[in-house]
């Protein structure tokens, strides 16, 4: 048996450290990319999932409210609207479409009114999303006092809407409704 011991040139070496380092960043560019696909992915998935909550409620129920301190069934939806368009506006750099919280003080608060705004709310995110380059979703940036990526200021804002879609549910159900079927995928 015999042992070969390989000396490598300093620019052998310089060029196997180049390729390990260009393979890293490769791999984490491919997952940074896979994380804004998803991320997309997620959202278009939401939107269709508001959608059916807001299909589910008859018109007359969207003027209710479980106690009088409460959001009405519409403005809960116009309050997610008023949220899409704030944190993508400022994760993307695109202005927003209308003044902060101009969604939920609006007028017209009629199923078809507010189930076209939620729905404009969510292409807004998804287009700011299918816009964005990966180095920009994962830019750290300062908000709300406090240093985050602009995926991370994302994923508060899809947590945002999930909670207070979830907060629909019990209007649905007090006025006998049965709430659509969860989709987690």
């Amino acid at each position: 048996m015999s042992t070969h011991i390989y000396i490598l040139n300093t620019d052998a070496m310089k060029k196997i450290v180049l390729i390990i380092l260009f393979a890293g960043t490769h791999a984490v560019s491919a997952q940074d990319q896979a994380t804004l696909d998803q991320s997309i992915k997620d959202w278009e998935r939401a939107k269709s999932y508001i959608q059916e909550y807001m299909e589910s409620m008859p018109e007359d129920g969207f003027g209710f409210k479980p106690t009088p301190e409460m959001r009405s069934f519409a403005e809960q939806f116009l309050h997610i609207a008023d949220a899409n368009f704030g944190f993508a506006s400022f994760v993307s750099g695109v202005p927003r479409p209308m003044e902060r919280d101009a969604a939920e003080k609006s007028a017209d608060k009629s199923k078809v009114a507010t189930s076209k705004l939620v729905a404009e709310s969510y292409d807004y995110v998804i287009k700011a999303l299918k816009d964005m380059n990966v180095a920009k979703f994962k830019e750290v940036v300062r908000f709300n006092d406090m240093d985050m990526s602009r995926a991370v200021i994302m994923s508060k804002c899809f947590e945002h809407q999930a909670h207070h879609r979830g907060q629909t549910t019990v209007y649905l159900r007090l006025k006998g409704v049965k709430p659509p079927a969860e989709k987690l995928f």
